[in-house]
């Protein structure tokens, strides 16, 4: 989609990142407690027999989000794949959040320190089902 020059048309915008995951519960409690995101909404479809569930900083008319799909029969992990990279946050002091994030036995695969190449400080972590997620020092 071309950027948008017409100043009375709205301009487009990236709305949600999803991702399946095996244990709603279990993600609601990462991306909630851990993270600090708020759960912005969540609706079963029995029917369907899943669960969506929104979190993240902001409201969603303004704020990109994270839609938490729930298969509720997905017995087995899903496979990650090899085309998705990581979900990016930025931290105000990434040595803490590590700590606290390992004090609560998240995954670190990469601890905090300057990028290869650079002097932004990021550390990766994965979240329950093994997603990657980047942690990236903001001031």
């Amino acid at each position: 989609m071309a950027q948008n020059t017409d100043d009375a048309a709205p301009r487009a915008r990236l709305l949600h990142t999803m991702v399946r995951v095996r244990d709603l519960d279990r993600s609601l409690d990462f991306y909630t407690r851990l993270l600090g995101m708020d759960l912005l909404r969540k609706t079963d479809f029995s029917g369907g027999r899943f669960t969506l569930a929104f979190v993240g900083y902001g409201d969603e008319d303004t704020d990109t989000v994270i839609e938490l799909t729930h298969n509720w029969d997905q017995e087995t992990p899903y496979e990650l794949g090899t085309g998705f990279g990581h979900l990016a946050i930025g931290v105000a002091d990434i040595y803490g959040t590590c700590e606290q994030l390992a004090a609560a036995g998240v995954s670190i695969p990469r601890p905090p320190g300057p990028m290869k190449h650079g002097t932004t400080v990021i550390a990766f972590v994965e979240d329950p089902d093994g997603y990657k997620i980047e942690l990236v020092e903001r001031s």
